[in-house]
């Protein structure tokens, strides 16, 4: 869905350009178009990312533990549970999931700087 948003932000006249090139469609698409449309949709996409990263703690509903699966779990262990193990825990995996998605966040930035997205018309 994200990078069909970027083909559709490619001007009309970067295909008429690759056709009167007399490139075929999968030159057109691999050289011309999808290079201008990937560098258009790496904010929307590193969103997506970003979004399933976060979504990971819903599979604690089919039985498969993430990272808050096992701080919770770790809640009723004796060797691990003190009064201020669930705020600590919690805390920790917060800390864990801003660290992720600050890291992929300042990744896009990097690599949106480094392809020089600033798209003008």
């Amino acid at each position: 869905e994200v990078v069909r948003g970027g083909l559709q932000a490619i001007p009309k006249g970067q295909y008429e350009g690759a056709d009167s090139l007399g490139l075929g469609y999968w030159q057109k698409m691999g050289l011309i178009v999808l290079p201008q449309a990937l560098k258009l949709v790496i904010p929307g996409i590193v969103n997506t990312f970003i979004g399933m990263f976060k979504d990971t703690s819903l599979v604690l509903i089919i039985s498969m533990f993430d990272l808050l699966g096992v701080v919770k779990q770790n809640f009723s262990d004796p060797n691990w549970a003190t009064p201020q193990t669930p705020k600590s825990g919690l805390i920790f995996a917060a800390f864990v999931f801003w660290l992720f998605c600050f890291g992929m966040s300042r990744y896009s930035m990097y690599t949106e700087r480094r392809l020089d997205t600033g798209y003008k018309r």
